[in-house]
């Protein structure tokens, strides 16, 4: 099974005990190396100080000002990681570290999160994560880096989520490369870069078997990348990997390429659910599948192209074997030979793909203001409703965090409608599932959400790992529907808790972690 790092900070309910934080050390711009670092009043002055200071379980809080960066190779561990964080606004790293040229270099460590930075101005990367494993980056705005926003390598079990990636001048905002396997890469903002807004390129050359595994790309928003070539998601050796509810509009070269140049292997056995793609003018093809990129399969994309020549999907002969593509909505520009000639949706058809997918409407007929970068779906758009529900287990939510479906049935593209006019019949869910909390680590609250087929007494209670009940939030009859409750965790420890839902006979429980 593959190995989900959305469970990555979990411990087993076996654990007797957890101290998730040891010691919090302050930095701030005013500081001095020569204080205790143990109060915002005695901070250290320099990053890498506090670097070299911490171990297991203990935390860098860092206040507002501009520093040096940091270099980090010490390890974490999954009950106790090593935390640098960002507790005030503007906290700016604007000159390299002092050991490599990046901004924030994570090397040969494990167990590490970076929350809440901002990198800009670097020689080589923003941050630089290379040889280590079960690391999170999030909430961090890298922009202006020369070569990469974001760039791993040889790093297993990496959270890449709610970060801003823009403006790198040579290369990629987010780059994920040699080998790596189970990135989760989410909810990033990523514009303006020279090359992709995402690349994942598993580079035999470098070692490794060249192949990115088990990847999740989703919820990402990209746009305007590419003027130097570069796909707004490039793939290159991925595999068994999933992409849905992303975001992909004005990119300068192709929306989704499928392929081997560097990769160990082809890019096969991918899950492309639910995306929205909008090309330019000047754009490539909305998906390519090339180089022998077998058993792909697209579900419930817009895949809208306004170049003259180039449309929705390009695949070559080599990438035929176990290609499914339906339900989508398409141009009237498709090709089997490579991009090198274009046929109608009808000759494509007669190929066996898309027999259930149609012809695009305008873009004003299908989302509410395009021209200004809304493409949240109109109630009359095509797409309402047109999907089909074989994106599941994988598709539960929409780009806005919005179950799915909304109306009778999926709808196409990475927004679900939401309308007033439904009946109430139309939102009962398909399914029994509580999500994950959001965000997660958090501090002090977080979201949780469910929905349920039936109605019932519903209770929502969570437990910390010794198994104590610390906090009923749901206890009452509830109907069908999906529901999301905000939780305080003001005044509990750090740690991680455990969160169960019962409805009727059905019951869920997942894990979440407090980091104060």
């Amino acid at each position: 099974m593959i190995k989900c790092f959305l469970q990555f900070f979990l411990i087993a309910i076996s654990v007797s005990s957890l101290i998730f934080s040891q010691t919090n050390y302050y930095v701030s711009e005013s500081g001095s190396n020569s204080n205790n670092g143990l109060t915002p009043q005695t901070a250290f002055a320099s990053l890498q100080y506090a670097a070299d200071m911490v171990s297991a379980g203990d935390s860098v809080l860092v206040l507002e000002g501009n520093y040096v960066g940091f270099d980090i190779r010490s390890n974490g561990t999954q009950n106790s990681p090593i935390v640098f964080k960002a507790i005030e606004n503007n906290v700016v790293i604007d000159e390299r570290n002092p050991v490599t040229i990046d901004g924030i270099n994570i090397e040969n460590a494990t167990w590490i999160m970076i929350d809440g930075f901002e990198v800009t101005d670097q020689p080589r990367a923003g941050i630089r994560i290379v040889l280590s494993d079960f690391v999170v980056i999030r909430n961090n705005n890298c922009h202006n880096n020369y070569r990469w926003g974001i760039f791993t390598g040889f790093t297993d079990d990496i959270l890449i989520e709610n970060n801003s990636c823009s403006f790198s001048e040579d290369e990629h905002g987010i780059y994920v490369s040699n080998s790596s396997d189970r990135p989760i890469i989410r909810n990033n903002h990523s514009f303006n870069n020279n090359g992709c807004g995402i690349h994942m390129n598993g580079d035999i050359s470098m070692g490794g078997d060249g192949i990115i595994s088990n990847a999740i790309v989703e919820g990402n928003i990209l746009h305007d990348n590419g003027y130097g070539g570069g796909s707004a998601i490039n793939m290159d050796g991925v595999q068994n990997s999933k992409i849905y509810n992303n975001l992909i509009y004005n990119n300068h070269a192709t929306g989704i390429a499928m392929y081997q140049i560097d990769g160990g292997d082809a890019s096969k056995n991918n899950k492309i659910y639910n995306n929205t793609i909008i090309q330019p003018s000047d754009g490539r093809w909305n998906i390519l599948v090339t180089d022998g990129s077998t058993g792909n399969t697209l579900y419930n994309n817009i895949l809208i192209s306004n170049h003259g020549f180039r449309g929705s999907i390009s695949i070559d002969a080599a990438s035929t074997t176990g290609f499914i593509s339906d339900y989508n909505i398409l141009v009237n520009r498709l090709s089997n030979d490579d991009g090198n000639s274009n046929m109608a949706l009808s000759q494509w058809q007669s190929l066996g793909y898309d027999l259930h997918s149609m012809i695009a409407d305008s873009e004003s007929q299908i989302f509410v203001d395009h021209t200004n970068g809304n493409f949240h779906l109109l109630q009359t758009a095509q797409t309402v409703d047109a999907g089909t529900n074989l994106v599941l287990p994988t598709v539960f939510e929409d780009l806005d965090n919005v179950s799915r479906p909304q109306g009778i049935g999926f709808d196409i593209g990475a927004y679900d409608y939401i309308g007033t006019t439904e009946v109430v019949e139309e939102h009962i869910p398909q399914s029994f599932h509580l999500f994950q909390n959001y965000p997660n680590p958090f501090n002090p609250s977080t979201k949780i959400s469910w929905q349920s087929t039936v109605g019932s007494w519903q209770t929502l209670k969570v437990y910390d790992v010794l198994g104590n009940e610390v906090a009923v939030l749901v206890d009452e009859y509830r109907p069908a529907g999906s529901y999301e409750i905000n939780f305080n965790a003001s005044n509990l420890s750090s740690g991680v808790y455990f969160y169960r839902i019962e409805a009727g006979e059905l019951i869920q429980i997942k894990s979440m972690i407090l980091i104060k």
